[in-house]
């Protein structure tokens, strides 16, 4: 919780010792990873392999219970499609589940003694053991910023200097990708769902490269306040999208820095009212966000730097 790669370990280490190998995803209603996902990512991982979920609230510890081998024995005998032949572990606890289950124990010490990380480490600093992540699961640990705001801001430039900085990912303005490939540049209120769908997509896209952090140039909700100001209403698609999104941090950029006209910017007056939109939707939508200010753009990335750096590991 999460898998990492010792897990993995362990699990190619069975798959070429037996014929037929069950992965068994034990998850607890109150764990802090929910276990569908955890199963999720080991289908991902080993599609070959049966992966089955157990959900039964069984006790953790032999003290808790003056039956707790029975409960596990009966547990697992249920769960596994298989008559039990071995049982793969690298934890002491194996020899005697196994003497329970009436199967062989086969311990593998590799996933301790060559890859020495657990998941209380892993969920208490992901980003420091993000070599021991799989792929599929790295997402979940990622950071995600969103930078925000009016026209004429520096969003795009400001995202491409924190991917630099952090060595992450930025994911650019869908809508400049859209419509790039238009005979002519209007908008219309059916080009804003495909727009909103592409961002969301672009980011869902790009955060499974395997980045710790990610730095998105504006999302739906952006899109769901332009639909407002070009065409006072929003479709219910990109509302929908606008809610669903999700960030560790936004960046919210204060319009004090000079105009500059450039390629679909289309509102030189306004910025300041529409930076309150902005405001109000990110409170509306009860997200944590940081205002960058100040008209001298080293300052504004250095403020950014550090709201990025004051996420948790």
């Amino acid at each position: 919780m999460p898998p990492h790669r010792g897990h993995c370990q362990l699990i190619d280490f069975a798959a070429n010792f037996a014929d037929t190998v069950t992965v068994v995803v034990g998850s607890l209603e109150a764990e802090p990873i929910p276990g569908g996902l955890r199963v999720e990512w080991m289908r991902r991982l080993f599609p070959a392999l049966d992966v089955v979920h157990l959900t039964d609230e069984n006790p953790q510890y032999p003290e808790e219970h003056p039956d707790f081998w029975e409960i596990w024995k009966s547990s697992l005998q249920r769960v596994c499609p298989h008559k039990i032949d071995y049982l793969f572990a690298s934890e002491a606890y194996g020899e005697k589940l196994a003497e329970v289950l009436g199967a062989e124990f086969v311990p593998n010490n590799a996933m301790r003694d060559l890859l020495p990380v657990s998941g209380t480490a892993i969920r208490e600093e992901p980003h420091k053991h993000w070599e021991y992540l799989p792929d599929p699961v790295k997402p979940y640990f990622a950071h995600k910023v969103l930078v925000f705001g009016p026209e004429s801001t520096g969003k795009t430039t400001l995202c491409q200097n924190l991917a630099a900085h952090f060595r992450g990912l930025w994911v650019p303005e869908y809508a400049r990708t859209w419509l790039r490939e238009r005979a002519n540049d209007e908008i219309t209120l059916a080009d804003m769902e495909v727009i909103a769908r592409g961002q969301q997509a672009s980011e869902e896209s790009l955060l499974r490269a395997g980045a710790k952090r990610l730095f998105c140039d504006t999302d739906p909700l952006t899109t769901a306040l332009w639909c407002e100001e070009l065409f006072h209403q929003v479709p219910e698609s990109v509302a929908r999208l606008a809610q669903q999104g999700s960030y560790h941090l936004t960046l919210l950029l204060q319009p004090d820095v000079p105009w500059e006209a450039g390629h679909l910017r289309v509102k030189p007056q306004g910025r300041h009212e529409f930076f309150q939109r902005c405001r109000g939707a990110l409170e509306d939508s009860q997200r944590d966000y940081v205002i960058i200010e100040g008209e001298n753009w080293t300052q504004r990335f250095e403020q950014a730097v550090r709201a990025v750096e004051a996420l948790s590991p």
